[in-house]
């Protein structure tokens, strides 16, 4: 039997990820469906590796199933969302929208998907993709990949 699109997108991996996304108030899990369409739409070629660990809810998007080859991710907890830049040190900030200070990871903080297509945003996420060592593919679908869900989580719920 041939898969179609929309059975892909309905299929297991997408009802596990609706029931990480379930776990949050649903204020906080409408926004992080917001954010993550708007995401899948500025890269649709990208992987979604998902994380549900203890700390954080994340959404890499990557170039391949490698977590190095993330561009950025979505990281949601109990108080909000942010959008982190893994090789985010390196980026150019010439509007200083990057918080963060570490030597690697640098984050901005989302109130609302629209953050996402703020001028200064797109130069960064357009930074962020042009910097990684594997370039997004032309043209497949990224696909949804459930890399890691942890036993005992902070509560997802203010």
């Amino acid at each position: 039997m041939k898969r179609t699109a929309k059975a892909t997108l309905e299929g297991p991996a997408e009802k596990q990820l609706a029931a990480f996304i379930d776990k949050f108030d649903p204020s906080m899990a409408k926004r992080i469906r917001s954010v993550r369409r708007a995401l899948r739409r500025r890269f649709p070629t990208a992987n979604e590796l998902v994380y549900d660990n203890y700390n954080f809810f994340v959404i890499g998007y990557c170039s391949s199933e490698r977590p190095s080859d993330c561009i950025v991710s979505l990281a949601a907890n109990a108080r909000g969302v942010g959008l982190s830049f893994y090789y985010g040190a390196t980026l150019p900030d010439p509007h200083k929208m990057l918080e963060g200070s570490g030597s690697q990871n640098r984050f901005i903080r989302l109130e609302s998907a629209a953050t996402l297509a703020k001028p200064e945003v797109e130069e960064l996420l357009r930074a962020a993709a042009a910097q990684g060592k594997v370039p997004l593919a032309a043209s497949r679908r990224g696909r949804l990949i459930i890399r890691s869900v942890s036993g005992k989580q902070r509560p997802r719920r203010g």
